[in-house]
């Protein structure tokens, strides 16, 4: 079995490739891994560190669309996680070429290259953030798509090719829509480890609008094993949704993180202008995936957030160099 993973040195990719090379998904113990990632600002090999021994893993630098690239890694290949995405929301605000030339375009190349090399599954790695903002209920697989943001739109745009990959031309490719993930190794302009990062240096951290916004939280071990359930069972053409179960407002979590780090509310946080287009909430719908493929998410979030904090607290020779490489330090 060979499975080749893009985004693989990134947050979310990274941990998955950690966990499947370190042997917590039995019946890919064995499996060659194939590693595709074009190392920009969020991705570093030294997120792959903890594996990188292993003969079972390949590291190939390069960008999902470069297809002769992609095809010559798609050989010999079976499966193909796909999480190579650009996907911070503010970033795409202020330029979304980079977004659609990557999620689009990208994901286009990887699935024609896929269809053409015959693999046996392809999950597309999604968000709730393709479906906008919802006042009340969750999310199904079925809700209308509603991207607000140029960075959803991107990903929902790329949702959609995926499908039609499947229903053209029978590729067996799943799609799963996560919620907002946490945990070690994330690059710190997302929410979690740029306020850890801040606070623990005494910095101040910025809180859009009135805080209100709801967001759901699942820890990246969670996400990474409903995406490997899916792997193994889900059925082609479908799509699933992975949560966690934890729903807080921003300004509920950044009191969370201050008690964490020991800062106070007044002299710590400083309220900033609302984000363009900011969706209000979050919330999906984990019942198919629990039905059909017996998902649940496991990490409690409180105990999943305080080991969050402790690894940003011991492991700043990993974060400080790359917030001061992209200015992000507040």
């Amino acid at each position: 079995m060979r499975v080749l993973v893009t985004g693989g040195a990134g947050f979310i990719g990274s941990h998955y490739v950690r966990e499947l090379v370190g042997g917590s998904y039995p019946a890919y113990a064995d499996a060659e891994v194939v590693v595709l990632d074009k190392l920009t600002y969020a991705g570093s090999e030294a997120n792959l560190a903890p594996v990188a021994h292993s003969p079972r893993l390949r590291f190939v630098r390069g960008d999902i669309c470069d297809r002769e690239l992609v095809v010559d890694v798609m050989r010999g290949v079976d499966v193909v996680v796909h999480f190579a995405a650009e996907s911070h929301v503010d970033r795409s605000i202020n330029g979304s070429a980079d977004f659609v030339l990557t999620n689009v375009l990208g994901t286009q190349v990887l699935l024609q290259a896929a269809l053409e090399a015959g693999v046996a599954k392809f999950v597309h790695v999604s968000t709730d953030e393709v479906y906008g903002t919802i006042d009340e209920g969750s999310w199904t697989e079925e809700h209308l798509l509603e991207p607000n943001s140029p960075y959803a739109a991107a990903k929902a745009s790329s949702d959609l090719l995926a499908r039609s990959f499947h229903r053209t031309h029978g590729l067996p490719v799943c799609i799963t829509r996560c919620s907002n993930n946490y945990g070690p190794y994330q690059f710190p302009e997302k929410v979690i480890p740029l306020f850890v990062t801040n606070l623990v240096d005494g910095r101040k951290v910025p809180l859009y609008g009135d805080g209100l916004n709801v967001r759901d939280w699942l820890h990246v071990d969670d996400h990474c094993r409903g995406i490997q359930l899916v792997l193994e069972g889900g059925r082609g053409g479908e799509i699933y949704n992975i949560g966690g179960g934890t729903e807080l407002t921003n300004r509920e979590l950044t009191e969370r993180l201050l008690v964490a780090t020991g800062r106070d509310w007044a002299s710590s946080v400083e309220p900033v202008e609302d984000r363009k287009g900011h969706d209000r909430r979050y919330s999906v719908d984990i019942s198919k995936i629990s039905a059909e493929l017996g998902y649940a998410p496991r990490v409690d979030f409180a105990e999943g957030l305080a080991a969050t904090v402790r690894w940003y607290r011991e492991n700043r020779a990993w974060w400080e160099p790359l917030k001061q490489r992209v200015a992000l330090a507040g």
